[in-house]
C-alpha cells in the first residue's frame, strides 16, 4: 500500500491517508484480530481537513504528521501548526498538538469524526462489508464505546481522550483558545474489547519514544541481533535493512506461551498465521534471524491436525494453512479458525526442521518435535496421497475450501499451455519436489537425532524411487521442461511456469536435466529482467497482471535463484538475485508481495500489481535468500561455509555475525 500511511504491531494495524485520516474505503482503518474496529477517523480544523506538510513513519509502529490550517492564498504564512503522532502497540495511541506561532490569541474548532463497521477482513476483501454495523454506542464524559454483536459474539471499540471537549455518537468536538505562542494538547486512546478482554496501548499514556509493541525483542535489539551485511552496494545495504525492519513489523505471537514471535504473512489481507508463508519466510531468513524458524516450527506443531475434518480440509499430521480470528472464523461461517487447505506446508515443515538444525545445531528442538515430524511424514505417506500413486495431490472437500492448494492457490492458477483449466485432483510438480527433499532430510534427522537408522534407510530408498518416477511421469520431452502438474486424469499439465525452478531448489531434478531447465528459466519468456515470471509469456494463459499467471513474485524468484546455485549455475543465480535488488530499489527498497511481469525493456521500471501486500513476509525475506545465494552460504551442524559469486555488480559482500 505505497500511497498509504501504515503503522502496525504484528497483526494489529492502522492504514490511513497521509493526513492520518480514513473514510473506510478499501482496507483502510484500524484492524484488530481480523476485524476493522475503526472505519472512519477523520480530523478537521475549522471545518476543513488540515493541509499536510510532512507525513512520515518513524518506526514501523509509529508515525508523525505535521500540518497547518488550509492556506487561503499563495504567499500567505500559516500561524497555526498541527502535530499528530500515532502509535500502534496493542491499541492505538495518538497525541494531538495545536501550536500558535503568532502574537495574537486564536480561536480554533477541532473536530474528530469516527465510526465503526466491525467488518471482517474477508468481507472487505470480497467487497461485501455491511455498512452501519454498530448496534450500541455509549457516550461518557471522556469516553465513547461502540459495541457490535454477531451470532452471540460481542466486540467493542472504545475511544478515550484527555482534554475537555464535547462528545457525540460519531464525533469529538473541541473549542480551543490558543494564547499567543500557546499550545494545546490531547491524548487519544483507542482500545478494543474482544471476548470480554480489553486490548489497548500497553504502557498507558505516552508518546513516540515511550510506547513500543510488547514483544520479546525491541526493534533496536532485533536489528542488533541480526548479522551485519558489509557491502559496497548501497542497494543491497538499504534493502537488507528494510527487510529486517519489515520482518520486525510483522512479528506477532499467535499462540500463548511462544518464547519468540513469527511474522504475519502480509498487510493488509494476510495479517495472520499462514503455514506455508511462515515456513518459507523462516527458511529464507535462517542465516539472519534463526529464531523465526524455531518459533514457526513450535507454533505449527501445536496447530498440527489430529483428526479428519472435511470442512477444514484437515487430516491427522497435516500442517495448518491459515488461522483467523474474525467473525467468520469464530462463528464457523468459514473454516479459517484453523484451515488446512495447503498441500505443501507439511513437507516444508520437515524441510525447515532439518535446515534449522543444520544452521543452529539445536538438536534439542528436533527431538522435542520428533512426534510432530513423524506425524507429518505419516501424512505425506498416507492422506496426502489419497489414491496411493506415490504423488501428493489435492482436492478440497470443504464447501468453502480452496480449489488450489499449492503456493499458487488462486482458482485459475493451474492452466495447460493452451489456457485450459486443469481439473482436480491436482498433483503439483514442486510439491513432489518438496516431498522428495523432506524424505531426504528426515532420513538425516532420523540418523543423527533420533537414532532410527531403519527409518532413515527406508526414506532414502523412497526418495530415490520418487525421483526416478517423477522424472518419468512429469518430464515433457517435446517441451524440454517438467509439467506444472498432473491433473485428475493423470495428464501432464504442460504450461511452463516458475514452479519448475522450485524443483531445482528441492534437488529432485537429475543432473542431466538441469542445463535444459536453466535455459528455459533464463529465456526471455520466463525472465522479465526483474525476476522470474510465474508463467511463460508464450503460454495462452499468460497475463502480466494476473496474480499467478504471469506476474513476478520476489520469493519465487529468490527460490529459483537458489535452485540454480544448487546445480552450479552461479552466474545465472547471481543475475537473478541482483535483479531482485534492482527491483527493490524501484520500490523504495521494500519488495512487494508481487509485481507485474512486463518486460524490463518495455517499462524501464517494475510495474505495481494493484493489490499487492506491502510489507509482506516472504517478500521481505527474499533479499536475505538472495544474499545467501550470492555468498554461497551453507551450513552443517552449526558450521557455516561460504563460496561467494557476486557477479559484476558489486565487489564486496560479507555477512558478519555480531
Amino acid at each position: 500500500m505505497p500511497d498509504k500511511l501504515v503503522v502496525l504491531d504484528g497483526s494489529t494495524f492502522f492504514v490511513s491517508d497521509g493526513a492520518g485520516d480514513t473514510d473506510g474505503s478499501e482496507a483502510t482503518g484500524f484492524f484488530f484480530q481480523d476485524v476493522r474496529h475503526l472505519a472512519r477517523w477523520s480530523l478537521s480544523v475549522d471545518g476543513t481537513p488540515m493541509r499536510v506538510l510532512t507525513s512520515r513513519v518513524i518506526d514501523y509502529y509509529s508515525a508523525r504528521i505535521f500540518g497547518t490550517r488550509p492556506i487561503p492564498r499563495v504567499g500567505a504564512n500559516p500561524s497555526i501548526s498541527i502535530q499528530r503522532d500515532r502509535i500502534v502497540a496493542g491499541g492505538v495511541h495518538e497525541d494531538l498538538w495545536l501550536r500558535n506561532h503568532s502574537e495574537v490569541e486564536q480561536q480554533i474548532t477541532l473536530e474528530l469524526e469516527f465510526g465503526c463497521d466491525f467488518a471482517d477482513i474477508f468481507e472487505l476483501k470480497d467487497g461485501d462489508a455491511a455498512s452501519g454495523a454498530t448496534t450500541t454506542v455509549e457516550v461518557a464524559k471522556r469516553a465513547v464505546t461502540m459495541w457490535h454483536e454477531r451470532g452471540g459474539s460481542r466486540r467493542a471499540t472504545r475511544i478515550e481522550w484527555t482534554a475537555d471537549g464535547r462528545a457525540d455518537v460519531d464525533r469529538l468536538h473541541f473549542e480551543i483558545t490558543l494564547a499567543p505562542r500557546g499550545e494545546w494538547h490531547t491524548c487519544l486512546d483507542v482500545s478494543t474489547i474482544v471476548g470480554g478482554e480489553r486490548h489497548g496501548a500497553r504502557s498507558g499514556h505516552g508518546g513516540i519514544g515511550t510506547l513500543e509493541p510488547q514483544l520479546p525483542r525491541s526493534l533496536a535489539d532485533w536489528l542488533e541481533d541480526a548479522p551485519e551485511v558489509e557491502t559496497d552496494s548501497d542497494l543491497v545495504a538499504h534493502t537488507y535493512r528494510r527487510s529486517l525492519v519489515d520482518l520486525a513489523a510483522l512479528r506477532f505471537r499467535p499462540l500463548p506461551g511462544l518464547t519468540w514471535s513469527l511474522p504475519a504473512a502480509g498487510l493488509p489481507w494476510f495479517m495472520a498465521l499462514f503455514g506455508r508463508d511462515s515456513l518459507l519466510t523462516a527458511y529464507m531468513a535462517l542465516p539472519f534471524q534463526p529464531h523465526l524458524a524455531a518459533t514457526t516450527l513450535e507454533a505449527l506443531s501445536e496447530l498440527q491436525a489430529t483428526e479428519h475434518d472435511d470442512f477444514r480440509d484437515a487430516e491427522p499430521g497435516k500442517v495448518v494453512h491459515e488461522v483467523r480470528r474474525g467473525w467468520q472464523a469464530t462463528l464457523a461461517e468459514s473454516p479459517h479458525a484453523a484451515y488446512y487447505g495447503t498441500h505443501d506446508a507439511t513437507p516444508l515443515f520437515l524441510v525447515l526442521l532439518d535446515e534449522y538444525e543444520r544452521w543452529t545445531g539445536d538438536r534439542e528442538l528436533v527431538r522435542r518435535l520428533e512426534a510432530a515430524a513423524r506425524a507429518a511424514l505419516a501424512w505425506i505417506e498416507g492422506p496426502g496421497d489419497p489414491d496411493g500413486d506415490g504423488y501428493l495431490e489435492y482436492e478440497t472437500r470443504s464447501s468453502k475450501g480452496l480449489r488450489n492448494q499449492g503456493w499458487k492457490d488462486s482458482w485459475n492458477a493451474i492452466l495447460f499451455a493452451d489456457g485450459r483449466l486443469a481439473e482436480p485432483p491436482i498433483a503439483m510438480c514442486e510439491i513432489q519436489g518438496y516431498a522428495y527433499d523432506a524424505r531426504r532430510r528426515v532420513a538425516r534427522l532420523a540418523r543423527v537425532c533420533w537414532g532410527d537408522d531403519e527409518l532413515a534407510d527406508r526414506l532414502d530408498r523412497d526418495a530415490a524411487d520418487l525421483r526416478e518416477r517423477f522424472d518419468r511421469d512429469f518430464w515433457l520431452e517435446e517441451r524440454g521442461h517438467y509439467a506444472l502438474a498432473l491433473d485428475g486424469a493423470k495428464r501432464p499439465v504442460d504450461a511452463l511456469t516458475s514452479n519448475v525452478g522450485h524443483l531445482l531448489w528441492s534437488g529432485i531434478v537429475p543432473e542431466a536435466r538441469a542445463e535444459g531447465l536453466r535455459e528455459r528459466l533464463m529465456a526471455p519468456d520466463m525472465f522479465s529482467g526483474w525476476g522470474t515470471r510465474t508463467m511463460s509469456s508464450l503460454n495462452a494463459g499468460y497475463n502480466p497482471i494476473e496474480y499467478h499467471d504471469g506476474t513476478v513474485w520476489p520469493h519465487d524468484t529468490a527460490i529459483v535463484a537458489e535452485g540454480l546455485r544448487r546445480y552450479g549455475f552461479r552466474e545465472d543465480a547471481s543475475g537473478l538475485a541482483w535483479a531482485l535488488f534492482e527491483a527493490a530499489g524501484a520500490f523504495e527498497y521494500r519488495l512487494p508481495e508481487v509485481f507485474a511481469g512486463f518486460d524490463r525493456e518495455t517499462t524501464a521500471v517494475p510495474v505495481e500489481y494493484p493489490t499487492a501486500s506491502r510489507p509482506q513476509a516472504w517478500a521481505a525475506a527474499a533479499p536475505m535468500l538472495a544474499i545467501r545465494t550470492l555468498l554461497g552460504l551453507d551450513a552443517e551442524d552449526g558450521t557455516i561455509t561460504e563460496a561467494p559469486f557476486l557477479g559484476p555488480h558489486m565487489r564486496v559482500l560479507r555477512r558478519r555475525p555480531r
